[in-house]
């Protein structure tokens, strides 16, 4: 294993918890799109995990060779070179997927990013695909608990456009790009894995 590699705590943390959704809510799909894959030790597990699957990563550019570091270790047949995808401005892959995942990036996001985001995630699935993503989310306009409140005032003492987003509000996005909930599930530390699929009727 390489010395260098980035490493995130919080990935060894929840990996399990989220992979115990995932493998059976992904158990019929064969392609999947992380976007904004961090540190690529979700990619490299869960891909390890669901053998089935062939796991794309993706984020900028500039967390693109850690990535690789972490995909060249695992040394894994189903996890292709990473894309270079920066929602607010990069070109989105032009092929389809069966279900697109991302882990903590929707409160590091700006507003306009998240919408970024669904609206590419909605081109890319195909008919039937599924959007999970994990993280924090406010309540009807509420924290869930104090740590996430106090999570929410560091991220906007940081950078002002950052904080948690409410479950209404992501919600009502989806179903402006034809994505209906499937799903939700409470995980550890006050997170919520949510699941939406395309529903192509409503288009």
């Amino acid at each position: 294993m390489s010395d260098d590699k980035p490493y995130s705590a919080a990935c060894e943390r929840n990996r399990e918890p989220i992979l115990g959704v995932l493998r059976t809510a992904l158990r019929e799909c064969r392609d999947v799109l992380e976007i904004g894959s961090g540190t690529g030790q979700h990619a490299v597990h869960f891909a390890a995990h669901m053998p089935w699957l062939n796991w794309h990563t993706s984020d900028r550019a500039d967390n693109l060779p850690g990535i690789r570091a972490w995909l060249a270790d695992a040394a894994l047949s189903n996890t292709p070179e990473p894309l270079q995808l920066d929602v607010a401005g990069d070109i989105w892959p032009v092929r389809t997927y069966d279900a697109a995942f991302s882990a903590n990036t929707l409160h590091i996001m700006s507003w306009a990013e998240v919408e970024r985001l669904f609206s590419g995630v909605a081109a890319c699935l195909r008919t039937s695909g599924q959007l999970a993503i994990y993280g924090p989310y406010n309540v009807g306009g509420r924290f869930t608990s104090d740590s996430n409140e106090a999570f929410d005032r560091a991220l906007r003492a940081a950078v002002p456009h950052r904080g948690l987003r409410d479950i209404a509000d992501v919600d009502a996005l989806a179903a402006g790009h034809g994505l209906r909930l499937e799903s939700d599930h409470t995980m550890p530390a006050n997170n919520r894995l949510r699941i939406w699929r395309r529903n192509d009727t409503d288009n």
